[in-house]
């Protein structure tokens, strides 16, 4: 039977059942427990786990991201929770260095079942510093596993799965969303990471987002089949497995491939989207392949700045009506 809850709590049902399942689980990260969570993720698990497994740490993304991937190879599950991913470059030396690494270096030996997790991306008028949108950056990594939902089921489902995991998951949120609700069983359920997911049949061209660019492409979508085109949106949910063979899939049947992506052009997902249909399904396409991202650029604190920086409906129905060749 299904609810509807928002984000945030679809994301704490998923820690909190899987902290009572087992005990080696447990949240640390700046304000996790007396206050709450920054956005409020954690409210209440304090007052049900108790200060040794929701452990607020100071302002410290290094030092206590170090001890957390520590306590990772010596057998316990910890979840780091970053305010905005744009503090953990600071720990980026543990994440790649360490976590991503010691499977390998060790002969298979020592595992690092972790979970970093945290609000990732633009937020508004926050200015460059907090406003990247860091999936390519991680996905780039071998021996990380990236995970960057859309939606409340999706979120839970797909945390769940990285808590269990025996490998390090890096788990891309919106500050956006934390608030916005939708459908969530229950019962439990596990969603598998590595699958795509069509969120909207179509039949002329193909649409590829995740995260919060969803939104654009299923409003773009929306727009189009106004004008009579139908338009497949596949929801990546996984950057790192990526699944690719369901867009291959898709494009085999629309013959056109338009992706929308928060980050930024040189070396991002939509980039390596790109080559893997290309290189596998030249023959189906009937266009070039297009995308729309972020400007190359920081991202500036106006309002108008941000506007144009970011992509929206309207550019992205324009790319499709011209891969449509309706537009020039």
């Amino acid at each position: 039977m299904a609810r509807i809850i928002a984000f945030r709590d679809a994301l704490r049902e998923a820690m909190s059942e899987e902290m009572r399942k087992d005990q080696n689980v447990f949240l640390m990260g700046e304000e996790v427990a007396e206050y709450n969570g920054a956005y409020k993720v954690s409210q209440g698990m304090l007052d049900e786990f108790g200060p040794k497994r929701i452990i607020d740490t100071p302002i410290a993304e290094l030092g206590f991201t170090g001890i957390a991937v520590g306590a990772a190879q010596n057998g316990l599950r910890p979840i780091v929770e970053f305010m905005t991913w744009n503090f953990a470059v600071l720990a980026m030396d543990q994440i790649l260095n360490t976590a991503s690494k010691m499977l390998a270096m060790s002969g298979g030996q020592i595992s690092c079942p972790i979970v970093f997790r945290g609000a990732n991306g633009s937020a508004g008028q926050l200015g460059a510093q907090h406003s990247t949108a860091f999936e390519s950056y991680y996905a780039n990594i071998p021996g990380i596993k990236v995970i960057s939902p859309s939606n409340p089921y999706d979120a839970k489902g797909l945390l769940k799965a990285a808590i269990r995991d025996n490998d390090p998951v890096v788990f891309m949120e919106s500050e956006v969303m934390y608030g916005e609700k939708g459908e969530v069983p229950e019962e439990e359920y596990i969603i598998e990471i590595g699958k795509a997911d069509i969120k909207r049949p179509g039949t002329d061209v193909t649409i590829v987002s995740f995260n919060k660019m969803m939104k654009v492409a299923l409003g773009a979508a929306a727009e189009l089949e106004k004008e009579g085109i139908s338009a497949e949106v596949i929801d990546l949910r996984t950057i790192r497995p990526l699944d690719w063979y369901t867009i291959l899939e898709s494009v085999k049947k629309t013959n056109r491939l338009v992706i929308v992506e928060e980050q930024w052009p040189m070396c991002g997902v939509s980039a390596e989207i790109a080559y893997r249909i290309q290189k596998e399904g030249f023959d189906y396409l009937d266009a070039p392949i297009r995308r729309i991202t972020a400007a190359d650029a920081p991202l500036h604190y106006a309002p108008n700045l941000v506007a144009a920086a970011l992509p929206d409906v309207p550019r992205t129905v324009k790319l499709v009506q011209e891969v449509m060749y309706m537009k020039k």
